[in-house]
């Protein structure tokens, strides 16, 4: 598994029309999903909750919550249904997390994890990841992050995501914890200085392929979150920088190859909006992307939205339109 950049799992935003839509970009980058409970996996749809377009792959499924057997149950479904890897959350802050004993707060019961863990390898053959932060609220200090990473690892896992901030429970809100609390980058350097034989894979403020390259110096991977998601395209740049891949398509080869998707997508019903919300990003940065993103949020990211606007759309691209710049 290359996992030398990753797309981190982002709420309401990495479901699979975004995945779709961004491997259109980029062939190398490993996708994770939203974080899916592993309860609502155990009890749900698990078709609907865990079907993907297998153009997706490399994919990695990640899973929240804190029973060991649920948890079992949720790695081997995603096994089932042909994931890549399994990541466990535990480093979400949100209110709503924390009341149901998962994600970050998760980082105060290292046992409970350890024995999560080893109950999700013993009947799941896939890797078994984990995404946490350098610590919370008021705890964090480099030995307690050692200690926590050395608990985990005693289990078979060896690959960990580092989100570089502490997370704050209870006070601050899941989008004020992604700003608030300081990146420091150099606590998860130093897990790769003390776990060299382990994957530290690095997350949290990264915005440019300038800095992955930094990073790659310092730790085995880097994972990038809501720069992806506001500006698509530096996927492109990943791709020609990091994986030395020029065979990229243009902005306007990612719609028109998106186009199929859509028509058949909204044959089954997906509206519209549900897929084109995530391409408001895609011109970002180009003469014109203004326009893009007020057709898009005017036309096509409203939920009466239809097909035909598709193809008005499509018609003012080919017809490289003065408003939106087409360059790679």
């Amino acid at each position: 598994m290359n996992r030398k950049v990753s797309v981190a799992p982002m709420m309401d935003c990495t479901d699979r029309h975004e995945r779709f839509f961004l491997r259109l970009i980029s062939k190398n980058v490993l996708f994770y999903t939203e974080m899916i409970v592993s309860e609502a996996i155990s009890r749900g749809d698990k078709k609907k909750l865990l079907s993907f377009n297998i153009n997706e792959k490399p994919l990695a499924l990640q899973i929240g919550g804190s029973s060991p057997k649920l948890l079992a149950e949720a790695a081997k479904a995603g096994e089932d249904f042909g994931y890549d890897e399994i990541n466990l959350n535990l480093g979400c802050p949100s209110k709503k997390v924390q009341k149901n004993k998962f994600g970050a707060c998760l980082m105060k019961e290292p046992n409970l994890v350890a024995d999560c863990l080893s109950k999700m390898q013993s009947i799941c053959k896939l890797p078994i990841t984990i995404k946490t932060r350098i610590g919370y609220d008021d705890v964090e200090d480099y030995e307690n992050l050692h200690n926590f990473i050395e608990t985990l690892k005693k289990t078979g896992v060896k690959t960990f995501i580092i989100h570089a901030r502490k997370a704050i429970l209870g006070k601050f809100t899941p989008k004020q914890n992604l700003n608030i609390p300081p990146l420091k980058y150099d606590l998860v350097y130093q897990l790769k200085e003390n776990f060299p034989n382990d994957e530290i894979i690095i997350n949290g403020g990264i915005t440019s392929t300038t800095q992955i390259k930094d990073h790659l110096k310092k730790v085995d991977g880097v994972m990038i979150g809501r720069s992806v998601y506001h500006s698509p395209y530096l996927l492109s740049d990943i791709e020609k920088e990091i994986f030395d891949n020029n065979d990229v398509p243009s902005r306007q080869d990612v719609i028109e190859q998106l186009v199929p998707y859509i028509k058949e997508e909204t044959k089954k019903g997906t509206r519209l909006n549900q897929i084109m919300r995530h391409t408001l990003g895609l011109f970002h940065g180009q003469r014109g992307s203004s326009f893009w993103k007020r057709y898009l949020s005017e036309n096509m990211c409203v939920r009466e939205a239809d097909l035909q606007k598709v193809d008005h759309i499509m018609d003012h691209i080919k017809n490289n339109s003065k408003t939106v710049s087409l360059g790679r």
